[in-house]
C-alpha cells in the first residue's frame, strides 16, 4: 500500500501536461454564421454539503467571485438549511436550527442563521436555489443519534444520522416550510423570492433519505404545497435524486403529473423545473488516475430520456442538482489530489460541451447545469477536497468557469478534427485518442471559443498543435483583436505554482501572493494581439498541450 501510494504521488505531482512525442495536427474551424440557437449559460449553478462556510472568511470570497461570473443569475445549493445545531461547520455537515420546540413540544423558530446565509449570497450577486431539508432534531422519527462525526476517511454510512428521517409529524413539518417560505418573502421580497429554486431534500433513493418512497412523496408533497401557500408563484421542482431515478423517477414524475397530492388532496403537484443528478466514476489505474466521463454522460443521456418520455414535461426546464467527476467533495487526499490540478478542469470543459448535446440530442430545455463543489475554510493547501479554491486561491477549474462567463449569448457551429464523437465517448470514454475539442460562441461583435485537450487518464500525451479558423465574419472586417486566455501548466495554475514553491505547508506573505497572482485567468503571452481577417475569414495556429483549456476571443468594432 505504501509503494502505491508513493507511486500515485510521483505520478500526481510531476507535470502531465508536456511530453517529448512530437506534437499532432488538429483542425478546429468554427463557423460564426452558422448559429445553433440561443445559448443558456447552464454553468452558473454551485454548491456544497456544508451552508455554514458560505458565511466565513474565504467562503464569502469565494461567493463574490461566483457572483461576478453573471451577477444575479448565479445559484447556490447546499444541505443541511434545516438542520439542528449551532451553526459550527465540520465536513458533510452544517446547521442553522431553525426549528426547535418548547416544553410543550409548540414549534419555535429561529431564522437568524438561514438569513445570514441567504444574505450573504444575495449580497455578492449569487441567488438561493433552496433544498429544504434535513430534518430538524424536534420533528425527526429518529432523533439519537443527531449530529454524525464523519471525516475523511471513515466509512461514508456513518452519516445517515437522525437528520435523514421522516418526520414524526408531517402537518408540523409543513408548517415549518410554510413558515419558512413566508418568511423569506417578508425578509427579501416576493419579487426577489419568485427567482429561486425551491426542491425538497437531497437523493431520496439513495440512504440520505431513511424514509420509505411513499414517505418521500409525502415530504415533498407537503413542502412544495407549504411553499405554494406562502408564495403562489414560486418556482417549485425537484426531485435531486441520485443518478437519473430509474423507476423512482418514473414514479416521481408520475405522480407529480396524476397522483393525489398527500397535503391537498388534489390531482398532482406543482413541477416547474425537473432535478436529478450525474456523477463520474474515476479508478486508480497503472499508478495514475483514470477519469470516468463515460458513466457521467450516460446518466445524463438516459435522464434526459426520461423527461423526453412525457410529453407534457419535455418542455420543462432541467437542473442537474450536482454534476460532477465523482461523488464525494469532502474526501481529500491520495487518489483525489488530482482535483486540485488540470485534470479536473480540462474534464470539466470537455463534459460541458457534451451536456449541451445531449439535451439537444432528447429536445429538452436544460436550465442549469450544478457544480457540487466550493471551498473548505482553513484546510491543508491543495488538500484534494473538490472545491473551486483552496485557502482563498482559486484552484485551475474556476478558471473554466471564468471563461464560461466570456462566451457569448449565441452558440455557433465548431468543428474539430480531434474531437472524439459523442456516441463513442458514451460507449467507452476517452480511452484512446484525446479528445481535442471546441465549443463556440458569438455575439454582434465578438466570437468566443474554449477548447480543450483531455484524456481520461491522467498520464502525459504530445501537445496538439492545433488550426483554428473563425469563418462567417463580416464580409466587410479586415482585422480582429485576439485575446488567448488559457489554462496548464504554467497558465491560470495555482497548484502548479504551489508545487514550483516546494509545496510549502503554511506559504508565507510573498509565497501567498505568488499564489493569488498564479491562480488568476492568465493571457497567452505569444498570442498575437490581432488577427487579419480576410474573405470573413481569420486563423491562428497555437500549441493546445494534453489537459490545457484555452479561450480564444475575437473582437471588432
Amino acid at each position: 500500500m505504501k509503494r502505491l501510494l508513493s507511486l500515485f504521488s510521483a505520478v500526481c505531482f510531476a507535470s502531465p501536461l508536456f511530453a517529448a512525442d512530437a506534437p499532432f495536427p488538429v483542425s478546429v474551424t468554427v463557423d460564426a454564421a452558422h448559429s445553433l440557437g440561443p445559448l443558456k449559460p447552464v454553468w452558473r449553478f454551485f454548491g456544497a454539503d456544508e451552508p455554514n462556510y458560505t458565511t466565513m472568511k474565504d467562503g464569502r470570497r469565494l461567493l463574490g467571485e461566483l457572483g461576478t461570473l453573471r451577477p444575479g443569475e448565479v445559484y447556490f445549493r447546499t444541505h443541511n438549511l434545516l438542520t439542528s445545531g449551532d451553526g459550527t461547520p465540520a465536513h458533510k455537515w452544517g446547521s442553522t436550527n431553525a426549528y426547535t420546540e418548547d416544553a410543550a413540544g409548540r414549534p419555535v423558530y429561529d431564522w437568524t442563521i438561514v438569513d445570514r446565509i441567504f444574505s450573504t449570497g444575495l449580497a455578492r450577486g449569487v441567488r438561493p436555489y433552496v433544498e429544504i431539508g434535513f430534518m430538524p432534531q424536534a420533528l425527526s422519527t429518529h432523533p439519537e443519534p443527531y449530529q454524525h462525526e464523519w471525516r475523511a476517511g471513515l466509512p461514508y454510512e456513518r452519516i445517515y444520522t437522525g437528520w435523514a428521517y421522516p418526520p414524526k409529524d408531517f402537518e408540523k413539518w409543513g408548517e415549518l416550510v410554510y413558515q419558512w417560505a413566508k418568511h423569506c418573502v417578508e425578509e427579501f421580497g416576493a419579487a426577489e423570492v419568485e427567482r429561486w429554486y425551491w426542491e425538497t431534500w437531497n437523493e431520496a433513493n439513495i440512504p440520505y433519505w431513511q424514509g420509505t418512497p411513499e414517505e418521500f412523496i409525502k415530504l415533498h408533497d407537503y413542502a412544495i404545497a407549504a411553499v405554494r401557500r406562502a408564495l403562489p408563484t414560486a418556482r417549485v421542482g425537484g426531485p435531486d435524486f441520485a443518478g437519473h431515478g430509474g423507476p423512482r423517477m418514473h414514479e416521481f414524475l408520475e405522480h407529480c403529473l396524476r397522483g393525489k397530492n398527500h397535503a391537498t388532496g388534489e390531482t398532482g403537484t406543482p413541477l416547474d423545473f425537473i432535478s436529478f443528478h450525474a456523477k463520474g466514476s474515476p479508478a486508480f489505474v497503472d499508478g495514475h488516475i483514470r477519469m470516468g466521463i463515460a458513466p457521467h454522460l450516460r446518466t445524463l443521456d438516459e435522464g434526459f430520456a426520461i423527461v423526453a418520455s412525457y410529453p407534457e414535461l419535455k418542455a420543462k426546464p432541467i437542473v442537474i442538482g450536482e454534476s460532477d467527476p465523482e461523488g464525494c467533495a469532502a474526501c481529500m487526499g491520495g487518489q483525489f489530489t488530482y482535483r486540485s490540478g488540470t485534470v479536473y478542469s480540462s474534464y470539466t470543459a470537455a463534459s460541458f460541451a457534451r451536456k449541451y448535446d445531449l439535451a439537444a440530442k432528447h429536445g429538452v430545455n436544460l436550465e442549469g447545469v450544478l457544480t457540487w463543489a466550493f471551498e473548505f475554510e482553513d484546510q491543508p493547501y491543495f488538500a484534494g477536497q473538490r472545491v473551486l479554491s483552496s485557502n482563498g486561491i482559486a484552484l485551475p477549474v474556476l478558471n473554466v468557469f471564468r471563461m464560461f462567463s466570456r462566451l457569448g449569448t449565441e452558440r455557433v457551429a465548431a468543428e474539430s478534427s480531434g474531437a472524439i464523437p459523442l456516441d463513442d465517448i458514451l460507449r467507452q470514454g476517452v480511452r484512446r485518442a484525446p479528445d481535442v475539442g471546441a465549443f463556440a460562441s458569438r455575439d454582434a461583435h465578438q466570437v468566443a471559443v474554449v477548447l480543450w485537450h483531455y484524456h481520461d487518464d491522467d498520464v502525459a500525451g504530445p501537445d496538439a498543435a492545433v488550426e483554428f479558423a473563425v469563418r462567417g465574419l463580416p464580409d466587410t472586417l479586415r482585422t480582429a483583436r485576439v485575446s488567448h486566455a488559457r489554462i496548464d501548466a504554467t497558465h491560470s495554475n495555482a497548484f502548479a505554482e504551489w508545487k514550483r514553491m516546494g509545496t510549502p505547508l503554511a506559504p508565507n506573505q510573498q509565497q501567498y501572493d505568488a499564489l493569488q497572482r498564479a491562480s488568476q485567468l492568465a493571457q497567452l503571452a505569444e498570442s498575437p494581439a490581432s488577427v487579419a481577417v480576410e474573405s470573413g475569414v481569420a486563423t491562428l495556429h497555437f500549441a493546445l498541450p494534453r489537459q490545457a483549456v484555452s479561450l480564444v476571443v475575437l473582437e471588432w468594432e
